[in-house]
């Protein structure tokens, strides 16, 4: 780490792009807000090697605030050498897969020279969600569905088509991945980090990825991971503030540098919560 000013998402949409094929880095770049240049599930463990290679080559062509380096978890082989890479690139934030605890971000940011997004996706992360906000190097976090229900011994994170007779709605989380997610975006916020949500799996179910970024912009979520280039337009426009919202919120800022604490505004009570909201809505809109 450094001095410099912590990373942030460039934009909602994140766009996981395979370290080994460097043909598409420039391209996803130019699709998403940032790129999530990814060493782990996306690479076969044998090309490993040649996309950290690739991965160096590609760094002067790379803006540092646009993308992040995936690495594989602390306790794999793999890691020492994508800290590395990482690191002789010259990236400014790395996501540190499988996080599991406080010992996890140090040993990343040291390793990496870089801010720290965690990435939790195992029980152990999960319960541990608070202590890794709260460790200096990390920067954000991000959480993994499929990983973590795997990790438990279960088969799939979400309900599915044949269920619907027992009164579930298809593709919507099961209980404990949606507790996975509401854990990790009230350990962000309480410690001042972003937080990104997890990916949509079903790339043609535009509609449930559209839903789910919008529960993720009302609660707090910064940005959202996506797996095809198809999804960026569907989370931009899902985190893009209608334009009433954004002149609601112009008027209540407008508003609370006059008046100062509780007043009202067009019939409405506005206090503090209402303020920090029109202050989010306005940091929306800027990014969007």
């Amino acid at each position: 780490m450094t001095d410099r000013h912590p990373w942030q998402p460039p934009g909602p949409a994140l766009l996981f792009c395979p370290a080994d094929r460097p043909e598409r880095f420039a391209k996803a770049l130019d699709r998403a807000d940032g790129v999530i240049l990814d060493l782990e599930d996306a690479v076969a463990p044998e090309n490993r090697g040649s996309a950290r290679e690739a991965l160096r080559a590609a760094a002067a062509d790379l803006d540092p605030g646009r993308y992040m380096v995936r690495l594989n978890a602390v306790d794999t082989p793999d890691f020492a050498p994508d800290a590395e890479a990482a690191k002789q690139m010259g990236a400014s934030a790395v996501m540190l897969a499988k996080t599991e605890s406080a010992e996890d971000v140090r040993a990343a940011a040291e390793a990496s020279g870089a801010d720290v997004i965690a990435l939790l996706e195992t029980p152990r992360g999960v319960v541990n969600a608070t202590e890794i906000a709260a460790t200096t190097g990390c920067v954000g976090m991000m959480w993994g569905a499929e990983d973590l229900v795997a990790a438990m011994g279960g088969s799939t994170s979400r309900f599915q088509a044949e269920e619907a007779e027992l009164g579930r709605t298809a593709n919507d989380y099961r209980d404990v991945p949606r507790h996975a997610r509401s854990a990790v975006a009230l350990a962000a916020a309480a410690f001042g980090r972003f937080a990104i949500d997890s990916v949509h799996l079903d790339i043609a179910d535009t509609g449930g990825l559209r839903a789910e970024a919008v529960d993720a912009v009302a609660l707090g979520y910064a940005a959202t991971a996506c797996i095809h280039p198809s999804q960026v337009a569907v989370i931009r426009e899902a985190y893009a503030p209608p334009a009433a919202e954004v002149e609601w919120a112009q008027k209540v800022l407008a508003a609370a540098e006059k008046s100062g604490g509780v007043f009202t505004l067009d019939g409405r009570m506005v206090d503090g919560p209402v303020i920090a909201q029109a202050r989010a809505t306005m940091r929306r809109a800027a990014v969007s």
